[in-house]
């Protein structure tokens, strides 16, 4: 069986999400361009996190951006993770920088453009109300049971912040906890009990005119576990 221990060796870009209120406001000085601004993390207030062995708690720490934004990180402002850069802090035109409440960021954004027209219309009318980062962590702390995790440090470069629809939302996503989970530090049982799932999941169904199929190989059961 899987140990809770084997949570603190997943490693990898994660990403987490939070509800938030943006502001959106013509920059002053600069004709076509608007200013958004919010949160893209919070720290020191827990959150539900699920991975293949059931929920946890994750708790982003006080300070754990202090020494990212001190390396100017390369930090790009995206929609759903993905797209066309709408802001660069290599370029000045995204802003980080940590309080009390957590990463704050400001991006001055090209309203002329058709995809930052419409994240634009999508945050003034609340159709969208989410943001998301990318980060690696670099210092994290597990409780004596594996239970709470508390990341203490992390690194932003070549990560981004987002505006996402609904995102990797830790109080509700399940799948990217297991995509990010390592398969092969899976125990025998678990890993079986996985396979097993996943044979039942994607078999072709059986007819009088198509036999059985063969049964899923472990390559293309870890593919379809990833797929989920």
């Amino acid at each position: 069986m899987a140990e809770k221990s084997e949570r603190a060796s997943v490693t990898g870009i994660v990403r987490r999400a939070f509800p938030v209120q943006l502001e959106v406001r013509a920059k002053a000085g600069a004709s076509g361009l608007s200013t958004i601004s919010g949160y893209a993390s919070v720290v020191d207030e827990p959150y539900e996190m699920w991975d293949f062995l059931g929920s946890y708690s994750e708790v982003v720490r006080s300070g754990a951006f202090t020494k990212t934004l001190s390396e100017t990180p390369q930090v790009q402002l995206l929609l759903n993770h993905g797209g066309l850069a709408m802001a660069y802090t290599k370029a000045g035109s995204l802003r980080l920088a940590e309080d009390s409440t957590g990463l704050h960021m400001e991006a001055d954004v090209t309203a002329a453009r058709s995809d930052v027209q419409d994240m634009l219309l999508a945050l003034q009318d609340g159709s969208v109300d989410e943001m998301s980062f990318a980060f690696r962590v670099t210092r994290q702390m597990w409780s004596p049971d594996y239970d709470q995790r508390d990341i203490i440090e992390v690194d932003l470069h070549r990560g981004d912040v987002s505006v996402v629809n609904f995102g990797a939302n830790p109080a509700t996503s399940v799948a990217p906890a297991l995509r990010a989970a390592d398969f092969d530090k899976l125990g025998d049982d678990d890993a079986r009990a996985l396979m097993e799932r996943l044979q039942r999941r994607f078999a072709p169904p059986v007819t009088p005119a198509q036999p059985a199929g063969h049964p899923l190989s472990l390559y293309q059961a870890q593919a379809a576990a990833l797929s989920l």
